[in-house]
């Protein structure tokens, strides 16, 4: 991944702390930010008073906090409760927008990240929300937009592209291991060995860790670590036999049943969410 130059990465860390500053200086109950940084650049860790969703245009991202990994391809977002610590990571250039809302109820202790589909709807709204950002205090047009588009949010459907990682040590190095190189071939007893445990107890201590099964994890896990190349283009053949599968037919079959639709069909529909 191409570095990016001090200066650059100067500029960028400078938008970051000034859309914070305007973020939390101000005491607006809804806000919206347009931002593109470039691949390879990492937002520190940081939080907000209020409820952030972050919206993905175009480009990949990675967002990180103490409750898990989520990817987050085009035309999905995250949903960050208030006060929650994350980092955002830049797995390619990226057109991203923001949704903040000011939490009107105490944030419950125990609510995660979740990442969900954007309809063409709210699509369009946050783009006009945000063209109306500079309006006057009470314009009609853009309180209306703002509302119909917080209604708009609460409708959208979760999908299953968050990675609860492990907090153990050990469990967790294999799981950074797997990402790093994953084949649909790892086996739960090969990595129950690596730590020295029983079957049993590797499948109970996997679940309490992450809170699904290894299955699932992996299954997961390798969606997570190949969509960045298929962002970036390549052929979804290349990806399958890369990621380990023996066709790629195995791998659309494990994609489908994850996002509900093939990879090509999926990411065409995805980079298009960008275009006017």
């Amino acid at each position: 991944m191409e570095k990016l130059s001090q200066q650059l990465l100067a500029t960028v860390d400078n938008s970051h702390e000034q859309n914070m500053h305007w973020t939390e200086a101000s005491n607006a109950d809804v806000l919206v930010h347009s931002s593109e940084p470039r691949q390879g650049y990492t937002v520190p860790w940081h939080h907000h008073r209020r409820s952030q969703l972050l919206c993905v245009f175009a480009g990949v991202i990675l967002i990180l906090t103490t409750r898990g990994r989520w990817m987050v391809p085009p035309g999905h977002a995250l949903f960050i409760p208030a006060g929650l610590e994350h980092s955002v990571e830049m797995l390619s250039d990226v057109s991203m927008k923001s949704v903040y809302v000011m939490p009107h109820d105490p944030t419950p202790p125990d609510e995660a990240p979740r990442v969900v589909e954007v309809t063409d709807l709210a699509r369009s709204l946050l783009l006009e929300a945000i063209r109306l950002r500079e309006a006057p205090i009470g314009n009609r047009k853009a309180e209306l937009v703002l509302s119909l588009l917080l209604e708009e949010i609460s409708t959208l459907e979760d999908r299953p592209l968050g990675l609860p990682f492990p907090s153990d040590r050990r469990l967790a190095a294999l799981c950074r291991a797997y990402l790093a190189n994953p084949t649909p071939n790892a086996r739960l007893d090969d990595w129950a060995e690596k730590l020295a445990m029983s079957r049993r107890t590797f499948t109970r201590q996997f679940r309490k860790e992450t809170g699904i099964s290894f299955t699932t994890w992996r299954q997961q896990a390798s969606v997570f670590a190949c969509l960045p190349q298929l962002a970036e283009g390549q052929p979804v053949t290349n990806v399958a036999l890369e990621a380990g599968y023996e066709s790629a037919a195995a791998f659309t079959t494990m994609f489908r049943r994850m996002l509900g639709t093939s990879p090509r069909t999926y990411m065409v529909n995805r980079w298009s969410f960008d275009r006017p």
